[in-house]
């Protein structure tokens, strides 16, 4: 008796392997898959400007980058004492513009040097919706907790969406005709819409996405929406706001993720560097200084023997800790 609606979802013939970079770009959710790939210490940039949920936004920031475009003061705003830009997250935000603008600067600059070398760039998008500011044309990443009615909000259509990303693929692979794309849909529901107008942004996103899977570079899309409304499709797989997939229901769409795109081999030493992940972050309580020592000599050894099969993986701040306590 099945008491679920599974699918199966093709693996990808391309694989990713630790000597591979991965970026991802959109939503909160894609900082969630991205860093999944992080705690294994594999080479992935995670929205070099912040999570960005819209299909404008997510093309403003690869624009910043591949242009690469230098931000100005006359680019930021100043409210209620910051000093902000409306395309990056609050994360940029300081009381000091020449703070905000060297963050800005310096990020934009590292993520055109990785962008360069990546192989996969996973793009996902939220919601449909965008919100402009007032008296320009100016589509906003985000509103900073600013009044709404500074701004207007409207939905995209699924044109529009079309004809913005067909020139963005376009220019990507001119600048980069080895990357391949991968377009996901955001399984956070965007709640300020309601439960209607939610489900009208997310159609204008796949209408849009199922037309751009047909162009010529042949993006690919991943399920990860339908993972969670059609396979989980239950509210314990939500957390306590019932609009974001929980640990378990992440996990669970880590499992298809990890099985469409990494090989086995890949994915046994992502386990092994997630276990000395974990032995970092875990602080030891005990006083013995024989067992601290002891801890420390074994997680050094499982890094040294990872190092010898992956030369490139970066466990310098594990070492460094783990050193420090085994001659404490």
């Amino acid at each position: 008796m099945e008491l679920r609606t599974t699918f199966p979802i093709e693996p990808s013939g391309d694989k990713i392997t630790y000597s591979d970079k991965v970026m991802f770009i959109g939503s909160c959710f894609a900082s969630t898959m991205g860093q999944q790939l992080k705690i294994g210490h594999m080479p992935v940039m995670i929205n070099p400007a912040g999570a960005v949920f819209n299909p404008v936004s997510v093309c403003n920031t690869l624009d910043t980058i591949t242009n690469k475009k230098e931000i100005f003061i006359e680019d930021l705003y100043f409210y209620d004492g910051m000093w902000l830009s409306f395309n990056h997250y609050t994360d940029f935000s300081s009381e000091d513009p020449s703070d905000v603008l060297d963050k800005i600067n310096r990020k934009s600059k590292e993520a055109l040097d990785f962008l360069q070398q990546t192989r996969y760039l996973f793009v996902t998008l939220g919601t449909a919706r965008v919100y402009t500011w007032k008296g320009t044309d100016l589509i906003v990443s985000n509103c900073h907790k600013i009044p709404a009615d500074k701004f207007e909000s409207r939905i995209l259509s699924v044109d529009e969406i079309i004809s913005l990303w067909i020139r963005q693929l376009d220019k990507l692979q001119s600048l980069y005709p080895q990357l391949h794309i991968v377009f996901t849909i955001s399984p956070v529901r965007h709640w300020k819409d309601g439960a209607h107008g939610n489900q009208v942004s997310k159609s204008v996103l796949f209408l849009a996405v199922e037309e751009l899977l047909k162009h010529k570079i042949r993006p690919t899309y991943f399920p990860a929406y339908e993972l969670i409304m059609d396979d989980l499709r239950d509210y314990r797989f939500y957390n306590d706001d019932m609009l974001h997939p929980s640990d378990s229901a992440v996990n669970y769409i880590w499992e298809a993720f990890s099985r469409c795109y990494l090989d086995n081999n890949t994915l046994n030493t992502w386990k092994e560097a997630v276990k000395i992940t974990k032995a970092f972050n875990h602080r030891i309580n005990t006083q013995s200084e024989s067992k601290r020592e002891s801890f420390a000599e074994r997680i050094l050894k499982q890094i040294s023997e990872l190092k010898i099969r992956v030369p490139d993986i970066d466990f310098s701040m594990e070492e460094d800790y783990f050193l420090k306590m085994r001659k404490s």
